[in-house]
């Protein structure tokens, strides 16, 4: 693999970065250390700007090259975040806090990222700025929002951005990307469902709202199979079903439902919204009883420009030999608001043959750092070659 040699130098110590990131995993917007660290080492590097508590606990770095006869910057942006999932790996470097885990690989995006700083630092061989951005938050809390709401488009006049992430699947090292739709919008849902609670041996002096939550369940299922076009892609997902009791004799008088919906297309998320209310408030007046849905749209598509995704295949490429058409995803990613800010393109690393992400098995897959830091670098020195 032709990455760079410097990279293949200095994996070791990018492996530890990632590492120790990996056994402190934060979560949301609770980045504090690691932020702190990598604002630390963005410093050591020589970085001409460090700024921090953007987007809350976000990081920038400026770095710029040997010249600037166009005045262009192009953003680089990792997450940093985890998850709230206990790490099953047994790892030696295992999450040493209960109940958060990275197990998404934002540790070996943080740490691929200031790989790339550490050498587009000490080179500079570009012409132009670039702004390396640590976000925090990208696992539902919409991290990437905060940072762009932030101004960090505006305050260093960033013309585009680029994102990555690993994948599961994907041989490890090589790429993936496609243009356009790439990641789904993500929203979230909660219906309040309210009826007549009573003994559960007298069913008939009650309104059951167990009975009319599980026909809500069914019934949004047809959402995607009965109401969309089924070439659109839709997933409609009640995640969690919460009685007003627990216990095994009481019918109750209220049931909590709460899930998700995905979406790539924007007509399809006005119809999954209108439907989930018709459908919620339709079903509950069946039986008797009352329900209120609160929707939130969430994480926007996330949509990769055209001329940009093609550059960005390119560059793989160059760095790997292989890069693949991905299929799109039904699953969410902030960096979709960077996206609808700036033209760029978001790209996948292979992590092998390992667990998925968001399973408490996944580990990041260290091999791939070399290609990854590369990427970064060549984005930079290709897009802004050295005047």
């Amino acid at each position: 693999m032709p990455v760079k040699n410097r990279f293949a130098e200095l994996m070791p110590e990018i492996a530890e970065w990632r590492r120790d990131f990996h056994e402190h995993p934060e979560i949301l917007f609770e980045t504090h250390r690691t932020a702190g660290i990598v604002a630390e080492k963005l410093r050591e590097f020589g970085c001409d700007e460090v700024v921090e508590g953007l987007g809350r606990t976000g990081v920038v770095g400026i770095i710029k090259g040997k010249s600037d006869t166009k005045g262009r910057t192009i953003g680089l942006r990792a997450d940093m975040d985890a998850l709230p999932i206990h790490e099953e790996t047994g790892l030696p470097y295992a999450s040493k806090t209960d109940g958060a885990m990275h197990a998404c690989g934002h540790d070996g995006h943080t740490a691929m990222l200031l790989g790339a700083a550490k050498y587009l630092a000490e080179t500079r061989n570009f012409d132009g700025t670039v702004a390396v951005i640590f976000q925090p938050a990208e696992e539902g809390g919409g991290g990437g929002r905060e940072m762009v709401e932030d101004g960090i488009m505006e305050r260093w006049g960033i013309d585009e951005v680029y994102g990555m992430h690993n994948w599961p699947g994907v041989p490890t090292g090589t790429f993936a990307i496609r243009p356009g739709p790439f990641f789904a919008a993500a929203d979230l849902f909660t219906i309040h469902v309210k009826g007549k609670g009573g003994h559960a041996a007298k069913p008939q002096e009650t309104i059951d709202t167990t009975v009319m939550a599980a026909h809500m369940v069914l019934a949004l299922q047809t959402i995607a199979s009965r109401n969309a076009d089924p070439v659109k892609q839709v997933v409609v997902s009640v995640t969690s079903f919460e009685t007003g009791s627990k216990a095994h004799n009481v019918i109750p008088e209220t049931v909590t439902l709460k899930g998700t919906v995905r979406t790539l297309d924007p007509d399809i998320r006005d119809l999954a919204e209108r439907r989930m209310k018709e459908i919620v408030e339709g079903t509950a007046a069946t039986f008797g009883g009352t329900a209120r849905l609160e929707y939130k749209r969430n994480y926007p598509v996330m949509v990769n420009s055209d001329e940009q995704t093609e550059f960005a295949a390119d560059v793989a490429r160059a760095v790997s030999g292989q890069c693949e058409e991905a299929p799109q995803v039904m699953g969410g990613e902030d960096f979709a608001f960077m996206l609808n800010a700036r033209p760029g393109a978001y790209i996948l690393v292979g992590n092998g043959d390992t667990a998925m992400v968001h399973h408490p098995l996944y580990n990041f897959n260290d091999e791939a750092i070399p290609a990854g830091c590369s990427w970064w670098a060549e984005i930079v020195e290709r897009r802004m070659p050295a005047a």
